[in-house]
């Protein structure tokens, strides 16, 4: 069923009410006394979704002072999405977001748009996934030719399908896709209304198990195990605020990098800080996700060797021939259009063991 408006927004005011709470209480035990100490710098942060688990390194970093340590303020905001989130980045209204590095790719295509690049990136590999029912006979990803599979509204893991069949000698016209809104994505799945549905594996997996379904009846059909090189969310920055306060950006990514480590060290007292700030939020279905998360999108094998926050520019370019299988450019960008490693600190300072 789909939220009532009302219910929304009295959510999303919870939200934005309670990390600024914790923000200011961060921020006042933080305080430099000193008479001529500079006043903290202020962020305008946005998430391109309600909060979850996933989001646990930012509620981290606000909850226990990691952004008040870096001399930061930060208020944050709900988009409707990651095409939302990029324009608020684009206008100014934002300074810095959350939001799917896929979906930055695009948007820069268009002919009028700003330099938004991403920063730093949290989720190392895209959660983009088809999640199945084995008792429709769907095991593996050549079992959904044939099959009906639900697609949301504005679902970005499906503009990845055509490389994605392509690469595993699929027909993509072979599967047929039944529109559905979001929010009944799980429950027309549970029903059996559909054989597999198209989303993000930490959101769709995690909700189905929590619905009932049993775990050895879902197929978890991750993208990134059949080919895709796709990166996932990740901070972007407005521009002109980079430019203007790049040691705040650096500052930031810096809280987020130590709060990721805690998160991983510790993810239930994590979820602990996230589910104090849900309106209703379930501590045992968030630490699920949470749990998936980590080791699926954020701490992979690159991540091991290389370090979190940064990208290989090589996969980065061929993700965006992934991309120009379902789009197409103008003018195809390459990495450097899209990814800037100068506000990273030293390899050394993103290694998580």
């Amino acid at each position: 069923m789909r939220v009532p408006p009302s219910l929304a927004i009295r959510r999303r005011s919870v939200l934005m009410a309670g990390l600024a709470l914790l923000a200011a209480r961060a921020s006042r035990a933080a305080e430099d006394p000193k008479p001529d100490a500079k006043p903290p710098t202020g962020i305008q942060l946005t998430f391109d979704r309600p909060l979850d688990a996933s989001m646990a390194p930012f509620v981290v970093a606000a909850s226990r002072g990691l952004f008040a340590a870096e001399r930061l303020s930060v208020a944050t905001h709900v988009a409707s999405g990651s095409a939302d989130a990029i324009a608020r980045i684009a206008s100014g209204a934002s300074d810095l977001a959350l939001a799917d590095i896929n979906e930055l790719v695009r948007f820069r295509d268009k002919a009028d748009a700003p330099p938004v690049k991403a920063v730093f990136m949290l989720f190392n590999q895209a959660p983009y996934a088809i999640v199945a029912r084995k008792s429709r006979g769907i095991h593996t990803l050549p079992d959904i030719e044939g099959k009906t599979l639900g697609v949301s509204e504005n679902d970005l893991s499906i503009r990845l399908w055509p490389a994605l069949a392509r690469q595993n000698h699929l027909k993509p016209a072979g599967v047929k896709f039944y529109r559905i809104g979001a929010a009944v994505r799980e429950p027309i799945l549970s029903a059996g209304q559909v054989d597999a549905v198209s989303g993000f594996s930490y959101l769709s997996a995690v909700n189905l198990r929590d619905r009932g379904v049993p775990a050895d009846d879902l197929a978890v059909l991750r993208y990134a195990d059949y080919g895709c090189e796709a990166y996932g969310v990740a901070i972007i920055v407005n521009p002109a605020f980079a430019a203007e306060k790049p040691e705040a950006v650096k500052g930031f990514v810096r809280a987020v990098i130590a709060a990721t480590h805690l998160a991983i060290k510790d993810p239930a007292r994590a979820v602990d800080d996230v589910v104090n700030l849900m309106d209703g939020g379930l501590r045992e279905l968030e630490l699920d996700r949470l749990r998936t998360v980590i080791p699926d999108n954020i701490l992979t094998g690159e991540v091991k060797r290389d370090g979190i926050g940064g990208v290989d520019p090589a996969r980065l370019d061929r993700s965006i021939d992934q991309i120009a299988e379902d789009f197409k450019f103008r003018r195809k960008p390459v990495a450097a259009d899209i990814f800037d490693d100068g506000f990273l600190p030293p390899v050394g300072g993103r290694l998580i063991n």
